[in-house]
């Protein structure tokens, strides 16, 4: 019996290898001779480092240093789903090899940028059992056998842990999947594993470094190592950039899609709240988060998107899409460049594009001309009424109104008591563990002080300069829904909406709706407005900071619900700019500061 189990070991063993090698890889078979064995074996001394095992620092600043094997003869580097579709329907390729060439990128390229916090210890099963389903002639879908990661905020009822980053939840188990890993699940996805994140999706410190838990460490940009990469889905983001899998879930509370996606030069699409069920997400707060997709390009987040939103009765807030979402879905809305002749877009100047660098305000506006150019109408000066009391002139700010004398016109007034009553009712359902409320979760991270930074720094740790702090103002506020509670979520919702986005949206020709509203997604007064509203969003890649390195993108926003109308536009704007030949979209990294390991990163 141990002879055989040694044997099936060893072909084991060498069948992965066969998946996992690049074609470069210098490695030969030798004969390994044993007392029972002429097994042939890989040589595992590395003769040649370069260009795939290690970074060649004559490389640096390059998107040459951390270059991409083909997988058994396929470029798989911004491999759409439909391409890849296509090479697993051909027989050139298998979800098995197609997880497995993903899983070396992963190793390749996770010392640097740790965009994964852990990785499913099944996902080479279930690429196996999806692959015999495809040769028994059953494809589910377009995701059929298409690998992603999930932010470690959404719950997977397997082996691995959902935590949101921290330490507090390890060794917690979760009820059941949640309803959009379920739905991925029935897609036939690929679950890779866990993306890194900011710790609570940034909850629990007001300062603190972009990207970091204490579970997962610092995810990074492969476009500038050393710079805020964008949160709070800072690895789904980031590991998408990097090729590093097709697709990742993220959600947003405020900015936590569009921020990583437009940080990352990906797409980025926020749902109106309500669009993708919450349940068995690690919540914020009721009135603003949501579930959404990152993808390299528009086509493949609207695949994503049409295989998880739908009513769920664990969240009743789905339960108002009924009536108002297309039956088969948004890919239908997809359309090319020439139905920008039919497109009037508004432009906030004064809301949001004054507050653009001038590299971006440069190259968006020659994106804007290009738009321009292709038929559609831009009118500029479509300003939100309310921009006075909701947009901050400093930066995104959730206080603002706190900030102006109000506390009961500000959005963290809100926040922090949903977040005490959300956590609560999701650490009930838990098992396996003593974490149950705010209180302890507050204790845990003080008690643990040396890898939680439960208290400030300097007694802390630098990442959470600030401690907890946030988590202390939601245990402040008791969970109590008060008049100043309702007064700000009246407030906020009726100058994002009615005197905000929709006010801003009615402003076309004649007194007519434009289709959408253009913003630069950098400035994070924009995302900021639609998370208050609970409004659909989208990012789309646009260039790079000259002088940074960090990408940035164009945004496209609309009003609830109106996702086929984001679907219809954002897809014409990235069709013109596939097709034009312009510079201005989606560029591969350099890795600037590579070697650089600071933390906290720095917020540029």
């Amino acid at each position: 019996m141990g002879m055989l189990i040694a044997w099936i070991g060893a072909f084991a063993l060498l069948f992965i290898q066969s998946l996992a090698l690049p074609e470069k890889y210098t490695a030969s078979p030798i004969d390994v001779r044993s007392p029972w064995s002429n097994a042939t074996e890989y040589q595992q001394i590395l003769d040649d480092p370069f260009p795939y095992e290690f970074p060649d620092q004559d490389l640096a600043e390059t998107t040459a240093l951390f270059p991409m094997p083909k997988c058994h003869g396929i470029t798989l580097e911004e491999a759409t789903i439909d391409q890849l579709q296509d090479y697993m329907g051909s027989g050139l390729l298998t979800s098995t090899q197609l997880a497995t060439c993903y899983m070396n990128r992963i190793y390749q390229t996770d010392d640097y940028i740790n965009s994964v916090l852990e990785i499913n210890p099944d996902w080479l099963s279930i690429a196996t059992s999806l692959d015999a389903e495809r040769s028994s002639g059953k494809v589910r879908g377009p995701l059929h056998g298409i690998p992603y990661m999930v932010k470690d905020n959404i719950a997977t009822r397997d082996k691995m842990e959902t935590t949101a980053g921290s330490y507090a939840l390890l060794g917690s188990i979760v009820p059941r999947d949640a309803f959009v890993i379920s739905r991925l699940r029935a897609a036939g996805a690929l679950l890779l594993g866990k993306a890194t994140l900011s710790e609570w999706a940034d909850m629990r410190s007001n300062n603190y470094s972009e990207g970091y838990s204490a579970r997962g460490g610092q995810a990074r940009s492969p476009y500038n190592l050393t710079l805020n990469p964008g949160g709070s889905s800072s690895g789904s983001a980031a590991g998408v950039a990097a090729n590093c899998f097709t697709f990742a879930l993220g959600t947003e509370t405020d900015g936590s899609i569009i921020n990583p996606a437009e940080r990352n030069a990906v797409v980025g699409f926020k749902p109106t709240v309500g669009l993708t069920s919450r349940a068995g997400v690690i919540p914020e707060s009721i009135h603003q988060d949501t579930v959404g997709p990152f993808a390299r390009t528009f086509r493949d987040t609207v695949y994503v998107l049409d295989a998880i939103y739908g009513p769920d009765p664990r969240d009743n807030y789905t339960l108002a899409q009924i009536g108002q979402t297309p039956t088969d879905g948004y890919l239908q809305f997809l359309t090319s460049r020439h139905a920008l002749q039919n497109a009037t877009f508004g432009i906030p100047w004064s809301t949001s594009w004054i507050y653009a660098d001038e590299d971006q305000q440069n190259m968006l506006l020659e994106l804007i001309e290009l738009i321009k150019d292709a038929g559609a109408t831009v009118i500029n000066g479509t300003e939100l009424p309310s921009a006075s009391v909701v947009v901050s002139p400093g930066g995104w700010n959730w206080d603002f109104g706190t900030t102006r004398g109000y506390p009961n016109e500000s959005e963290y007034t809100v926040v922090k008591v949903d977040f005490y009553n959300n956590i609560r009712d999701y650490l009930s359902e838990l098992n396996n563990t003593n974490i149950k409320s705010i209180e302890d979760i507050i204790a845990y991270n003080e008690d643990n002080d040396g890898s939680e930074g439960g208290f400030p720094w300097p007694r802390g740790i630098p990442a959470f300069y600030s401690g907890q702090d946030g988590f202390i103002a939601s245990q402040e506020s008791g969970g109590v829904m008060d008049e100043t509670y309702y007064q700000a979520l009246g407030f906020m919702h009726r100058m994002t909406r009615e005197e905000g986005i929709d006010a801003a949206l009615g402003m076309g020709p004649g007194g007519s709706k434009l289709d959408a509203l253009l913003v630069p997604p950098d400035v994070g007064q924009t995302y900021q407005v639609a998370a208050q509203a609970g409004y659909p969003m989208v990012t789309l890649p646009v260039g790079v900071h000259g002088e940074t390195g960090m990408p940035f993108g164009l945004g496209l926003m609309q009003s609830a619900f109106q996702e086929d109308q984001i679907v219809k536009w954002a897809s014409a704007i990235e069709d013109l700019q596939m097709s034009s030949g312009t510079r201005l979209k989606r560029t591969l990294p350099k890795w600037y500061g590579y070697l650089e390991k600071n933390v906290p990163v720095f917020n540029l």
